[in-house]
């Protein structure tokens, strides 16, 4: 009986499938609703709808059409969906590279005798960006927010070999939903026109994945699809949820990138020892001018000490440090001449790199002829340089005043401050960006004018402009803070070739500098003196050892 149950079961398997397909495809046909039958969608305005149901709808609405300061960016969603199959072979190379080193930490530890990527990429389906918002600042940079969407078919796969034992562990169905501030700052005239580029989140990520270990779905287990889900975007939006910042350097201070300043280098020039003598019938008259690589302001010289071949100066300098990694010290030893040019004893140079904060290092150099290391007029003796270097980066910017003090009570803080910075010296930095409606009786060639204790700065000239942008910084090294003090900037215009009518102002403005002491940095648009539509949109910042 049980053989010819085997075969009768057979027999009906065989029959029953193609009878049951068969009955089913005609009940289809026969209960399909015709043309006429069948309902059109209803389509409502969203006005009509329900509290509940516009709320499970507002995930799906573009930002676009929430906010009316978003913008529609279908040509970027076409040109990401045309270039995705590059990026995705270009990031997942860079991702490669750059875990590779992370993987290779733990190769022979903990058992562990291999970790690669089995599968990489990022899928065919690239994300979608629902609508980008952009700010307008005053700064020297551009904010934008776009809304990513992402609900992809990746697939990373990593294979993890422990005591011969091939573990697998991967991922795909990748979904994230989020909103970036990505500031591009600041702008400078190099290629790709801006230094640094900022990242945060403004609001909690929505992420999902699935996660298979050793070939299961571990997201199957209930409790622990919730858990990971969460961990991750809580972990993602700790590390870059706003005001925190994922910062990434674009360019460096060779290409072009403007620095501000992060310290100040003092130096003491101590002494020379064996100096060359230079003059046929009596010894040099050495002098040293020293500077720091990528400064533009002129060097700075030490005294002349006449017919000595081992002279002390014991003179201090200071110097505005912007990059302490890349900088070094220039030292240029000359023998001063009365009538033809100065003859050059030697030359030397020091990284900032070798010094630490706050620590003074006295270091003793060989002069050389140049930085050429296989020119042999180097293994001339040309004597010795005893300089003391001590760097003073910045202190890092203060908790400023609250807008919510009682008047009283901040008026005495404020003073308070005062007070107590006053005695602080530092680096005053003045940045003129821009000028709008500048205009001459006679010429509209516009260039600014600095003018602050005693010192005169200007600007290049701008040929032929009403609305000139200059984007230019110097720096004024203050013994104290600049506390009841006011500087004036002016904006000239000069014609060339011309007697009559050369020169002729085109507005001016006088700032207190008690809120930069106080504030550590403003950035304002201020309307000119004696200008009818005149603006000058100028930074400047204080910034103290």
């Amino acid at each position: 009986m049980g053989f010819v149950g085997t075969i009768l079961g057979i027999v009906g398997f065989g029959f029953g499938v193609p009878i049951g397909i068969l009955l089913g495809y005609f009940l289809y046909i026969y209960f399909q609703p015709t043309d006429v039958e069948r309902e059109e969608p209803i389509i409502r305005p969203l006005k009509e709808l329900d509290s509940r149901t516009l709320h499970a709808l507002l995930p799906e609405i573009p930002l676009w059409m929430k906010s009316p300061d978003c913008d529609r960016v279908d040509w970027m969603n076409k040109f990401i969906f045309d270039m995705w199959p590059y990026l995705d072979k270009a990031i997942c190379n860079t991702i490669r590279s750059t875990t590779k080193p992370i993987f290779d930490q733990y190769i022979g530890k903990y058992c562990v005798e291999s970790i690669e990527f089995d599968h990489l990429t990022l899928g065919t389906l690239p994300p979608t960006i629902h609508g980008v918002k952009v700010y307008e600042t005053q700064e020297k940079q551009l904010v934008i927010e776009p809304g990513v969407r992402w609900a992809g078919n990746a697939n990373i796969s990593v294979i993890l070999k422990f005591l011969s034992f091939r573990v697998t562990v991967q991922l795909l169905d990748l979904q994230i939903f989020l909103v970036p501030r990505i500031t591009l700052k600041p702008l400078v005239p190099s290629f790709p026109c801006f230094a640094n580029l900022s990242v945060s989140l403004m609001e909690k990520p929505h992420v999902d994945f699935g996660l298979k270990f050793l070939g299961g779905d571990i997201m199957a287990i209930p409790g622990l699809y919730r858990f990971i889900q969460e961990t991750v975007a809580a972990q993602i939006s700790n590390l870059y949820h706003w005001p925190k910042v994922l910062e990434v350097p674009i360019l460096d201070g060779a290409s072009g990138a403007t620095k501000k300043p992060v310290g100040i280098l003092h130096v003491k020039v101590v002494r020379a020892l064996n100096l060359r003598k230079m003059d046929f019938l009596g010894k040099s008259d050495p002098y040293v001018k020293l500077r720091l690589s990528g400064d533009r302001l002129p060097s700075k010289k030490t005294s002349i000490k006449m017919s000595n071949l081992n002279p002390e100066w014991n003179e201090q300098f200071k110097l505005i440090v912007k990059d302490p990694e890349t900088q070094v010290l220039e030292l240029h030893a000359y023998d001063w001449e009365k009538v033809k040019m100065h003859d050059k004893l030697g030359m030397q140079v020091i990284p900032l790199r070798l010094l630490t904060p706050h620590e003074t290092k006295t270091f003793t150099v060989d002069l050389l002829k140049n930085l050429n290391p296989n020119d042999s007029q180097n293994k001339r003796n040309r004597g010795q340089l005893v300089v003391e270097l001590t760097f003073d980066p910045f202190k890092e910017e203060n908790a400023r005043l609250s807008d919510t003090l009682d008047g009283d009570f901040k008026h005495s803080i404020i003073s308070r401050a005062s007070h107590d910075i006053s005695s602080n010296g530092g680096v005053l930095s003045v940045t003129i960006e821009s000028a709008e409606n500048v205009e001459g009786k006679h010429h509209n060639n516009p260039y600014a004018l600095i003018l602050f204790r005693g010192e005169k700065k200007k600007t290049k000239m701008i040929k032929k402009s009403r609305d000139p942008r200059w984007n230019e910084e110097f720096q004024f090294m203050l013994e104290e803070a600049p506390i009841g003090q006011k500087i004036h900037i002016e904006v000239m215009s000069k014609r060339r070739g011309f007697i009559f009518h050369g020169k002729e102002s085109l507005g001016h403005v006088d700032i207190n500098l008690l809120d930069v002491v106080n504030n550590g940095r403003i950035n304002e648009r201020y309307h000119l003196i004696n200008s009818r539509n005149g603006m000058i949109q100028i930074e400047i910042e204080w910034s103290t050892t």
